[in-house]
């Protein structure tokens, strides 16, 4: 035997005899540690439903009742269980009772309790007179996860029974493995009697998971797997005594790895070790995530939301340490890494302060996009083992631009500038070069919309193309690029004033959906009226033939123009950039608001129909996945960031409001992608959707950390008269704001930061001079008085006015 597994064992030994010898039990201190914890418990309609704990290396998908049934699509039945990405490690696992010669199984909790870093499953067996719980967590940084049963003996009487745990192993590529030469082998399961475990390999590769307990079991035997795959399964039995009103808790672990058996013992014996002592770490670290930019205001719920994403954010941080490590697009069908997804959310996990992973997955992204394409251009999607099955759509590459600079203006560093404008740079050239033919300075080809043929011009293409090269032009001249810079910036202008002149239909009061050909017009409207058809959406199909027919009358020739055919999200784009003409923005987004429902807005607007204004049910999708007739965080996310770029935070507000109404609808604690129940259980880009919002909008928080510089801007909704966001990293500060309105009718601003050389560029708008009081700090008004712009500095700064 290899010594340093000998010693391993006999360390374990050790520990295990000390265990059998006391008579403590953890179950009181998964409570205490957890005493202060928020947990959120689940609704009973939706225990058949999916869950996560989650973990940076592992994570594990199961329902809600404690089943482990097959489920996902992208890897059809095998998106649930124990992925150790680039593997998937178990299929699942159950137990059961045996008390003389009655197997009872522990199924069907009639509760779970979500808490933002562990779960709790409880069941109950009463012909046994038995309350149980499970409990499990994934220890940061960790290829392995604990899961604890608590039983509880509520009868008058002793009881002495078995208890049985039955793993089953599915050693396994993660999706496009047949990419990267991961080729599934039947799994072999063996037991391992000193450490108490069964071990199972791949027979064909060095991929290992090992589970069992630190009691020693009684017995042990095979058992039979009933998932699809190559899988193999074991049991383990252990005899449990139980007094009346007594309480047992037993451990179980459960590690992988795709290197070596070694890498997997020496996991699953240090998290036998050191459960309690990482349960603790983690819920600590949990804690320091709740209190960066910590929302209070009147809406409890909004502020429950708002702390839970930020829990979110981090459940779907994935690393691959031979690959790197990033934030994921959602779970359980996209446990992978991709660009736009990234692009959205990393500026909503800047604002809340996780700026780690923000450095990191865009590092990651920058790196295989550079190894992949070699061009500029941003991948789309790339799988945990190195494949990438989508090189890039024509957003991405322009949205990485945006992404780049408003990360600069959080992080003030001038070398985090430096290493991606060539990037930047390059995908600019790589954009215009290859993807506008006609040379108009719109790019031709997919946006964020993926419906068959829609690949022309896009209006998301084309606004988030106008703002790169205004985000460019900015990077440049912070990096002495005057030239390029003038260059970006003379492009910006002209396509702003091109979106509005081109794309902008007086007939639909809004931007259209892509200009285009007559003959891609009438191919699309040909298939939009199968689907509104198919949808039962009178009101669309009347329109769209409608649209038919006025273009049959006024031929376009060859010559593209706009189009409104789907009244698809991306319309409000150019609003959600701030590039609409003021006119036209409201115009345009008062159009938008004929197409939601109480959660929010429709991916595509001729899939609504009048039910939907008061209709909050479950999403009724089709039997195979499809965002058909979906309501989504992202496009209602971007609806409230473009009513704030408008001076309208209270319509912003209200749609904020109707995502939280799909908040802990199905899954405690968490936002599903689709609203409220459908796709994703979570989701990167709600923390886009929340974030800006209401950091960069409603407290008006925009830095530029390069300048020690903070412009504050409150636009808060009317229905908050007193607010606060406090702990928000700003660089090297810290800054906390807080707002009220007093009884008087005054206003009251207080600022803290950190730094005292930082200064605050403080806009309070319209106000009356004569009112203005410096309570703390020094404030000097700026040198155009009207414009309500103060000039603050210190540690603290408190003014009133009216």
């Amino acid at each position: 035997m290899d010594p340093a597994r000998n010693c391993a064992l006999l360390i374990l030994l050790g520990t295990l005899w000390a265990c059998q010898n006391e008579s403590t039990d953890d179950s009181g201190r998964f409570r205490s540690i957890l005493e202060d914890t928020p947990g959120i418990e689940g609704r009973a309609e939706y225990l058949n439903t999916p869950y996560v704990t989650a973990g940076d290396r592992l994570y594990m998908v199961g329902h809600q009742d404690g089943s482990f049934p097959e489920l996902g699509w992208h890897i059809k039945g095998e998106m649930g269980g124990i992925w150790n990405h680039p593997i998937k490690l178990m299929d699942g696992f159950e137990a059961s009772l045996r008390l003389g010669d009655r197997e009872i199984p522990i199924r069907d909790a009639y509760l779970f309790t979500n808490f933002p870093m562990a779960n709790r499953h409880e069941y109950r067996i009463d012909s046994l007179e038995l309350h149980i719980e499970r409990w499990q967590f994934v220890p940061d940084a960790k290829q392995g996860i604990s899961v604890s049963y608590v039983l509880q003996n509520n009868g008058d009487s002793e009881k002495t029974l078995e208890l049985a745990f039955t793993g089953h192993a599915d050693l396994r590529p993660t999706w496009l493995g047949e990419r990267t030469q991961m080729k599934d082998s039947t799994d072999q399961a063996s037991y391992d009697p000193e450490l108490g475990a069964w071990i199972v390999k791949d027979e064909g590769n060095p991929w290992y998971v090992v589970f069992g307990s630190e009691q020693s079991p009684t017995r042990q035997e095979p058992a039979g797997n009933p998932y699809m795959g190559k899988g193999a399964s074991g049991t383990l039995r252990y005899h449990v005594q139980l007094a009346p009103g007594a309480t047992k808790t037993i451990h179980f672990n459960i590690a992988g790895s795709y290197h070596s058996a070694q890498e997997a013992i020496n996991t699953y014996l240090d998290i036998n070790d050191q459960r309690l002592a990482y349960l603790t770490e983690k819920r600590d670290r949990y804690a320091t995530l709740a209190g960066l930019s910590k929302l209070t205001t009147p809406d409890t719920v909004l502020n429950q939301t708002f702390e839970w994403l930020k829990y979110n954010c981090d459940w779907l941080i994935q690393e691959v340490p031979e690959i790197g490590r990033g934030i994921t697009a959602g779970i359980p069908d996209y446990p992978w890494w991709f660009g736009v997804d990234s692009e959205y959310a990393l500026q909503g996990y800047m604002a809340v302060g996780q700026r780690d992973i923000v450095h990191e997955t865009i590092a990651l992204l920058d790196s295989v996009s550079r190894a992949v394409n070699g061009n500029g251009r941003i991948i789309h999607e790339m799988s945990t083992n190195g494949a990438v099955f989508n090189p890039g759509n024509i957003n991405e590459t322009p949205q990485f631009a945006t992404l780049i600079w408003r990360t600069y203006q959080w992080n003030g560093d001038r070398e985090f500038l430096e290493r991606y404008f060539p990037t930047i740079r390059d995908g600019l050239n790589w954009l215009m070069a290859e993807n506008d033919a006609n040379k108009n300075g719109f790019p031709d080809g997919f946006g964020m919309m993926e419906i068959h043929g829609l690949d022309s011009e896009m209006i998301d293409v084309a606004a988030y193309t106008q703002a790169a090269y205004s985000h460019a032009s900015l990077i440049a001249e912070a990096l002495g690029e005057s030239a390029l810079a003038l260059e970006y910036r003379q492009k910006a202008s002209e396509l702003r004033k091109k979106i509005n002149r081109e794309f902008w239909s007086e007939d639909f009061q809004s931007y259209a959906d892509f200009m285009g050909t007559d003959q891609q017009a009438l191919h699309l409207i040909k298939d939009a009226i199968v689907r509104a058809d198919t949808l039962e959406k009178p009101w669309a199909i009347e329109e769209l033939e409608q649209t038919r027919e006025e273009i049959r009358k006024h031929p376009g020739g060859s010559q593209s123009r706009p189009f409104v055919l789907h009244h698809n999200w991306v319309v409000n784009t150019p609003m959600e950039m701030g590039i609409a003409d003021p006119e036209k923005a409201v115009l345009a987004l008062e159009t938008a608001r004929k197409f939601v429902n109480p959660f929010g807005m429709f991916v595509t607007g001729i899939d609504r129909d009048e039910s939907a204004g008061a209709d909050e049910g479950s999403f009724r999708g089709s039997k195979v996945f499809s965002y058909t007739g979906a309501v989504m965080t992202l496009p209602t996310g971007v609806q409230a960031v473009a009513e704030n770029n408008y001076a309208r935070p209270d319509v912003a507000l209200d749609y904020l409001k109707r995502m939280t109404r799909s908040f802990s609808y199905a899954l405690p604690g968490s936002m599903y992608e689709v609203s409220p129940d459908y796709g994703m259980i979570a989701q990167a880009w709600n923390i886009y959707s929340f974030a800006v919002p209401i950091v960069r909008q409603f407290f008006g928080i925009r830095p530029m950390a390069s300048r020690k510089e903070i412009r504050i801007r409150p636009q808060l909704p009317t229905s908050w008269d007193r607010a606060s966001l406090e702990n928000v990293l700003v660089g090297e500060n810290r800054v906390s704001v807080f707002y009220q309105e007093k009884d008087d009718g005054s206003k009251m601003i207080r600022i803290l930061q950190d730094k005292e050389d930082w200064h605050i560029l403080l806009d309070i708008g319209d106000y009356d001079h004569s009112s203005l009081e410096a309570i703390k700090g020094e404030v000097k008004v700026h040198s155009e008085k009207e414009d309500g712009k103060l000039e603050c500095s210190g540690r603290e700064i408190e003014i009133i006015y009216n």
